[in-house]
């Protein structure tokens, strides 16, 4: 699928699982899509990688320099310390639920979804996550799900590394689509 013309956010912070970064950003890349690494300040931040620090990758904006009117789809990358770092930012969740109140496409992978349920999108939504997370999708009124990839109105969600392949497909095609008008919550 083409995406040119599209401009595609991933937010993330040290500690964001490497695969799940870098793979939806070459993907996109291919597919025509601009992307741009938003984080917590400039500079460069530092994935994890098995049980060690891996590559790092080149913040592109910083979270106070940025605005959901500026992108058409939003990617969260997983890892435990990026989402858990992200959640308390209070910027951080309110450009997380302006793509929820314009319907534009998310993806969510792994650990992510701490993020969408901090940012309170998440109830009475289908999703899956990485399995230790979820009570925590649950207890925030979503309905868990045990697949490699669900969709529910431009939500894309996945539970884990191995799930790469779908969850890009899915991305893709939903950021393709565009706008989901029955996304739109009013948080």
């Amino acid at each position: 699928m083409n995406l040119d013309n599209k401009k595609v956010a991933i937010l993330a912070a040290n500690g964001f699982e490497k695969s799940e970064l870098f793979r939806p950003f070459e993907a996109l890349k291919e597919a025509g899509a601009e992307v741009h690494v938003i984080s917590l300040k400039l500079g460069e931040i530092k994935s994890w990688d098995g049980d060690n620090w891996g590559k790092s990758i080149t913040v592109d904006r910083v979270i106070e320099d940025v605005s959901e009117a500026d992108y058409n789809a939003l990617v969260l990358p997983g890892g435990v310390a990026n989402p858990d770092l992200l959640r308390v930012n209070e910027n951080v969740l309110s450009f997380i639920r302006s793509f929820f109140e314009s319907g534009k496409p998310v993806g969510a992978i792994c650990h992510a979804p701490w993020l969408l349920i901090s940012a309170g999108v998440i109830e009475n939504r289908e999703v899956t996550s990485y399995h230790s997370i979820k009570d925590d999708v649950i207890n925030a009124g979503a309905k868990w799900v045990d697949k490699s990839v669900v969709v529910d109105s431009g939500l894309v969600t996945s539970r884990k590394p191995a799930d790469l392949p779908d969850f890009i497909d899915k991305l893709v095609e939903e950021i393709a689509e565009g706008k989901h008008e029955e996304q739109v919550v009013n948080a």
